[in-house]
Order: structure tokens, then sequence, then C-alpha cells
């Protein structure tokens, strides 16, 4: 599951995005372009104890790495992260699609880069197309603008899917090239 997020689109980039995963020989097997509602976002962004406390202590051990002080406690800023996503999610049109082929979610995922764009290697989509960072986003009170969200998990992925796609809209197709690339 890759979402082109607000960034991408309002870039124009989601065609050199797409272009990277069919250049590596995956194959989107569903796509649409949606202004996903607060709900729909939320589904997405799960309000998960357990999520929110990984993503409060990520952020936690950044800012104390930095000398910063935090008060908040991981949960708090769990919640404050997920906000800042569901707004932005939420505010413009994204590109939905479901990406499919050999080893998607790792292929994907080197292809995406960090979610830090600044740490991104710069032949990744985020290294090469975004220069944000943590410490920005948090000065700006905004989820940090990596262009892309892709499912990091087999679990995440299905998960995801659901939430965006019908089954319907998943179509199964042969690429021309599938015999020679794998």
């Amino acid at each position: 599951m890759v979402l082109v997020k607000p960034d991408g689109l309002e870039r124009a980039l989601i065609g050199k995005i797409i272009s990277r995963f069919e250049d590596a020989g995956l194959k989107v097997v569903a796509i649409k372009m949606l202004k996903p509602s607060k709900e729909l976002v939320g589904r997405h962004y799960v309000d998960d104890k357990a999520w929110l406390e990984s993503v409060g202590n990520k952020t936690k051990s950044s800012y104390e790495a930095k000398g910063i002080v935090v008060k908040e406690t991981a949960l708090e800023i769990g919640q404050r992260v997920r906000g800042f996503l569901m707004d932005y999610l939420s505010g413009n049109p994204v590109v939905a699609m479901v990406i499919e082929g050999n080893e998607a979610i790792a292929v994907v995922a080197k292809i995406v880069g960090s979610t830090a764009p600044a740490k991104a290697d710069p032949s990744t989509i985020r290294g090469m197309y975004s220069s944000d960072s943590y410490a920005l986003a948090d000065g700006g009170k905004r989820s940090v603008k990596n262009l892309i969200h892709a499912s990091d998990s087999p679990e995440s992925a299905a998960r995801e899917i659901a939430i965006w796609f019908s089954e319907k809209e998943i179509i199964s197709y042969k690429r021309a090239d599938e015999g020679a690339i794998y």
C-alpha cells in the first residue's frame, strides 16, 4: 500500500513516483486519487495505544538526543503526531495505490527511502525530492512532508489496503515483461 501524500501531488511528482516502482519491475494493481475524510485517515492512522507510544518514544528519543527536555509522555507525543498526520492527509488530495511484485514491501521501502527526508539516500524518492526534517516540521506544528506513505509489513499492508480499496478495485494482470523480470 502506497499513498502519494499531498506534497507529492502539489509538486507534480505522481508520474515520477509511479515510474520508479514500475521501473523496478513492480506493478500498480489499484490506483485512485481522492481527498480522504478525517474518518478514513483516522482508520489509517489508528488510535492504538501501542502505536501512539511507539511514535511518541521515537520522537522523545530524537528530542533528548538533541538535548531538548521533553515533558510530554510518549502517549501525548504520539497523539499530537497522529493529529498532525490526520490534518495533513485529510487536507488535500492523495493518490492511493496497491503495488504488487516480488518482495514488494522491501523493494518499495528501498525505493522510497528513510521517513526523514534529510537522512534519506539521495537515490531514493524522499532523498531526491524532499529535504524536510522532523525539526522543521515540529517547529511548524505539522507532519513531515516526506511525499509518500508505504506499508512496512504484510500485516500493515493488508490492513491499509482494506481501508483504502475494495476487493473489486484491485485488478490482477500480467506485465508483458514478467518473463524477463522473474
